[in-house]
């Protein structure tokens, strides 16, 4: 399953617990490729064309400090939320600069508080400050773009005999600063999104919650090389695929399954909202058993194939382990579905006696290697 961290159930008299502040991001961030994926120091821009040529996003790294990462982001939901719950308390005249301890920050966006997580921040605000977003989203009339970065300064006020912080502020840019306040610009997302480890599943939940969140029962379906333009992510459309389908065949992200369909040369990722009781504050919801699209949400005409929805039957697990012995059956079930993916005519009628058959090839390829 995807790793998280657990968040620390320890009530903090002195800090609002991460529970105390609903959290909200940026509709529009979340749909579009503004964030790098990775940790590594990102140099390469993002280019981002929408299929119908309406919107574009290009982000630019700074030499230095590379591109603002998708967990650089935690710091402006923090920032989104924050501003959300004083507009909720009717404050007027909202400042676009916040001023904040950052043990505070760090403990609600569920990170440790120690020294090098203090650096950490600070790196995070930095590259927040030096990449540069060029894009056509919100543009006033008669202009063609707007280029502005994520937070326009950021001071820390250290202590001159212990070095240690002594608070913090950021001010936000015009452009998210009005986002935030525009109608209908956040969303709710749920505490355990900050959990989650890897770059591709927080962006995917961004992604999932902004348009499957309200779609209904069915869902939203949208086509593996959309989406893979969606990410802004490095490296070839392939490798995306590859984890995509690793990412669907666990299933787990917060609050949405996923399945993948087959309606014409490459899958489809459809998104949809768990149906499942709440989980407690700080746990993921538990996953159904499997990953198939409701027959409701299934277009008539081509019909869409829910490829992860099988199961290797406790038959076919014994007959592939008797005559194929010293395998791992499951790793070579990945390699199978991935070969599914690949192709509109590689859909079987038997699943379990096509898994065999391509078990008994791999076996007789691969036997005295």
């Amino acid at each position: 399953m995807t790793t998280r961290r657990s968040l620390n159930p320890q009530f903090d008299l002195f800090v609002p617990y991460i529970s105390d502040l609903p959290l909200r991001d940026q509709r529009e961030t979340m749909e579009r490729p503004f964030f790098s994926l990775g940790k590594r120091k990102r140099l390469k821009p993002i280019e981002y064309v929408s299929p119908n040529g309406e919107v574009f996003v290009n982000v630019f790294p700074n030499a230095e400090f590379g591109m603002a990462t998708i967990w650089d982001a935690d710091i402006l939901i923090w920032a989104a939320s924050h501003m959300n719950s004083l507009r909720k308390q009717g404050k007027n005249d909202l400042p676009r600069t916040l001023t904040f301890q950052p043990y505070d920050l760090l403990k609600t966006i569920g990170r440790l508080t120690g020294g090098h997580q203090y650096q950490l921040l600070r790196e995070s605000l930095g590259r927040l400050q030096a990449t540069s977003i060029v894009t056509n989203i919100r543009v006033p009339k008669g202009k063609k773009q707007r280029q502005f970065s994520w937070i326009e300064s950021w001071t820390d006020n250290v202590d001159g005999e212990t070095q240690q912080s002594r608070g913090m502020s950021l001010t936000l840019s015009d452009w998210f600063y009005e986002g935030i306040l525009m109608d209908g610009g956040l969303l709710s997302i749920d505490p355990v999104y900050f959990t989650i480890t890897g770059g591709r599943e927080r962006w995917l939940y961004r992604v999932a919650r902004k348009h499957a969140g309200g779609a209904g029962e069915g869902g939203f379906a949208i086509s593996m090389p959309t989406l893979f333009q969606k990410s802004g992510a490095e490296g070839e459309y392939r490798r995306f695929k590859f984890e995509m389908l690793a990412v669907v065949r666990k299933n787990d992200l917060p609050g949405f399954d996923l399945a993948l369909e087959l309606t014409g040369k490459e899958p489809s990722l459809r998104m949809s909202r768990r149906t499942t009781d709440r989980p407690e504050e700080g746990k993921a919801a538990r996953p159904k058993a499997a990953a198939a699209v409701p027959a409701s949400a299934q277009p008539a005409q081509p019909r869409a194939v829910p490829l992860f929805s099988p199961s290797l039957t406790d038959e076919t697990l014994t007959k592939v382990r008797r005559d194929f012995p010293g395998w791992d059956v499951y790793a070579i079930k990945a390699e199978f579905d991935a070969w599914l993916a690949d192709g509109s005519a590689r859909q079987p009628d038997d699943y379990q006696a096509a898994f065999y058959g391509f078990m008994r090839k791999h076996n007789a390829d691969n036997r005295h290697i």
